[in-house]
């Protein structure tokens, strides 16, 4: 072997090591909070209603406030007003700079600092700070995806303040949110959208609250993201080029135990582990981040963090600045946060449970029973309303979770499989079968109407004692909300969110219609209600199931009853596109046509260039590291095996070498399908490469080059498992996950 292969593999081998004494070496890193009690600091570095009222004239705090509650944008004039107090705040906070922050289409943030200073009239530098700025900016959009929207050359962009969400500062920085869009008006980003679905919601929402309640002028959706992740000590980290460059582990085999004994559960949370979380929870509180809850996950080294449920376009800002500030926060610490949905191999991946409901201006959750029967005829309304959307944009809603590295987790264990269903619990089931026995197409009886009326006047008490939860379930009620599980831990959660609200108001749209058809027959309110809630609940049962949704039956019968089971990712991406998906989110005024099929063009993007990172990386492990450690460990059997037949002659070589024989024959065979493997994977890559389709790329993509990580991944496992532990190069399984 040649001194410099000799040279690589003992680099990677004491690199590998160096990292598990680092580790061993670590002490908890202490952080003292601002005061003892949260409610002292919390929102300490947002620009909130509190200190709106006092940096801004009565004048332009009325007019902020009443932006944020109709929904409405300022006028040049009034967003100086504005500009003047916002300055002198982020100024005695200590910023220096200013930046509209924004959710591009590349699942992270993005955000461009600018100096308050400008040059005065005579040569000295003064703080400025204007209402133009703080509306609008032109960052450039050339480098953003946008699926051909735009040209290279066509560089402008512009982002617009969106009132709604709150100024923050991070750092010396004043952080503005904003929506982002090309020159020529397309939507570049999350946040654009989704307060169009936002609006749309509310308007349907209302209409129908209206048949129970005339006070209601507004209903807000809201959303609690439960976030997941991996916590690994930053020396095995960058001891890992994969985890590095792809943001999981390409190999690795499986240590002896991991999650098994679910030990880690709910287990008491390691002390280094829970200074980083008290740090991070602060800078959060900090921001105005409602973090709540805290534990261990299933998994060794994952964890979860939860907030308290805010409206979801706040949320959904909230989840993005979190995963950032984790981030940051965890460098030091000397951890490194992994969102990556499937980071190991074998043992459970990460999701963000979206906890979504609806709640009206009044004070009431429409998804939560009420009590007595008009209340709870409202929760009935819309709880079947959901289901029905859930049912009809199955397809749709299912697209909006699927990812390459979501993917890897959706059917895995503790994640629901990519078979989109709605779970109820028993008795509420019951209680939507008693309204189809009970509700006849004739005019009902006084009987009847009493009948019903009291059944489902009994539904508060029957949730309060008899609701339990389906964790296999991707969409689950739980009591006062429905729970969306399929959403993917490193997503933004804007994408699921902008399809879910869209296909909840295109429902309730057509529900007030038929509604109204009914009333117009002549018949009472309260039973045309009741014949459209009897009618959609048989025609969305295929969806409801209560069962086990990790079970072949269950997918058996799934396909029975024409449920969504795409199995790649592109084909689902795909039904974006579908007449059906486009009534939802093109009719409805959310997307334009050009807007959507950008999109989908940035998807099929972002899968097949993903795929493509992996695949090089794990080329490039294989080769340049495994291979060359799997040679060193036969040469130095193939000299054993010379030694012992120098020493013991003819007569005793078989029995004393047989054993080494067979284990230098089975690592050649392994090293040679590993150069094999990755010889084809390229050439496979390369073929793909000359498609011009988007879509077309991607298809081959996932069905040309993609099995083979897990192909060539497998001769790596089990050559793990066969060479010197002393020279792997690479930190195992059992180092990663359980070294702190």
């Amino acid at each position: 072997m040649s001194i410099v292969v000799n040279l690589t593999y003992n680099i990677m081998a004491i690199l590998r090591f160096k990292a598990l004494v680092e580790v061993t070496r670590r002490e908890p890193i202490k952080t003292e909070a601002p005061s003892k009690n949260v409610s002292d600091y919390f929102g300490l570095n947002v620009f909130d209603l509190h200190k709106m009222e006092h940096y801004l004239s009565k004048e332009a705090f009325n007019v902020v406030r009443k932006a944020i509650d109709e929904g409405k944008s300022l006028t040049r004039q009034e967003a100086n007003q504005v500009a003047i107090g916002l300055k002198a705040w982020a100024l005695e906070r200590g910023a220096t700079h200013f930046t509209h922050w924004f959710h591009p289409l590349t699942d992270g943030t993005a955000e461009k600092h600018d100096g308050f200073i400008e040059m005065g009239d005579k040569g000295h530098v003064v703080e400025s700070f204007s209402g133009e700025v703080l509306v609008q900016s032109e960052p450039d959009a050339s480098s953003f995806p946008s699926g051909g929207i735009r040209n290279t050359f066509e560089a402008r962009g512009y982002t617009a303040w969106d009132v709604s969400s709150p100024v923050f500062i991070v750092g010396t920085t004043l952080c503005i949110p904003t929506i982002f869009v090309s020159y020529t008006g397309e939507a570049l980003d999350y946040k654009a959208p989704l307060l169009k679905a936002l609006s749309k919601l509310d308007k349907a929402a209302v209409d129908v609250c209206q048949y129970f309640d005339k006070d209601v002028t507004k209903v807000i959706a809201t959303l609690g993201c439960e976030q997941e992740y991996f916590l690994v000590d930053e020396a095995l980290y960058y001891a890992r080029p994969d985890l590095v460059l792809a943001e999981r582990t390409l190999m690795g085999h499986q240590s002896a135990k991991d999650q098994q004994l679910s030990d880690h559960y709910f287990g008491s949370i390691p002390e280094r582990v829970m200074c980083f979380i008290e740090d991070f929870e602060c800078e959060a509180y900090k921001l105005g981040i409602p973090v709540k809850t805290r534990h261990n996950e299933v998994a060794p080294n994952q964890f979860e963090c939860a907030p308290i449920h805010e409206e979801v376009n706040l949320a959904v800002d909230h989840n993005q600045l979190l995963m950032d500030v984790m981030k940051r926060i965890a460098r030091r610490h000397n951890f490194r946060v992994l969102f990556h949905e499937k980071p190991f191999a074998g043992i459970n991946g990460s999701g963000k449970h979206n906890n979504w409901s609806m709640a009206t201006n009044t004070g009431v959750n429409l998804l939560s029973p009420g009590k007595n029967p008009k209340s709870n005829l409202q929760f009935l309304t819309f709880l079947v309303n959901v289901i029905k959307a859930v049912h009809d944009s199955n397809e749709l809603i299912r697209a909006s979770v699927m990812n390459e590295s979501n993917s890897y987790r959706l059917g895995g264990h503790e994640a629901p499989p990519a078979i989109i269903s709605v779970f109820l619990g028993t008795y509420l089931s019951k209680m939507l079968d008693d309204v189809v026995r009970k509700v006849t197409e004739a005019k009902m009886t006084p009987a009847q109407k009493t009948e019903l009326k009291l059944g489902i006047g009994k539904i508060p008490e029957i949730l309060l004692d008899n609701t339990d939860r389906n964790r296999t379930s991707p969409f689950a009620f739980t009591g006062n909300r429905f729970e969306f599980r399929a959403v993917g831990s490193s997503a933004n959660c804007g994408g699921s969110m902008i399809v879910l609200n869209a296909a909840v108001a295109h429902q309730l749209e057509k529900f007030k219609k038929e509604v109204d058809k009914i009333i117009a027959r002549g018949r009472n309110k309260d039973e045309a209600i009741f014949q459209v809630i009897k009618k959609y609940i048989l025609e969305s049962k295929n969806v409801l199931f209560e069962g086990d949704n990790y079970s072949k039956e269950w997918h058996a019968e799934a396909e029975k009853r024409k449920l969504c089971n795409i199995a790649g990712v592109p084909e689902s991406l795909k039904c974006y596109l579908t007449p059906e998906s486009k009534e939802v989110l093109i009719a409805s005024g959310i997307f334009s046509e050009k807007e959507l099929e950008g999109r989908m063009e940035v998807e099929f993007e972002k899968f097949t260039k993903k795929v493509q990172i992996e695949a090089r990386v794990l080329g490039d492990l294989a080769i340049n590291h495994i291979v060359p450690t799997g040679i060193n460990y036969m040469t130095s059997l193939l000299e054993n095996v010379k030694a012992i037949k120098e020493v013991f002659g003819e007569k005793d070589f078989e029995r004393l070498a047989g054993a080494r024989k067979e284990l230098i024959i089975t690592i050649s065979d392994h090293i040679s399908m590993i150069k094999k493997l990755v010889n084809d994977m390229i050439e496979a890559r390369k073929k793909a490469n000359v498609i011009e389709n988007s879509f077309d790329k991607a298809i081959v993509y996932e069905k040309d080059v993609k099995p083979y990580l897990d192909e060539i991944r497998n001769h790596i496992d089990k050559l793990e498992l066969i060479a010197d532990n002393e020279i792997w190069p690479l930190p195992k399984y059992r180092e990663l996950l359980f070294t702190r």
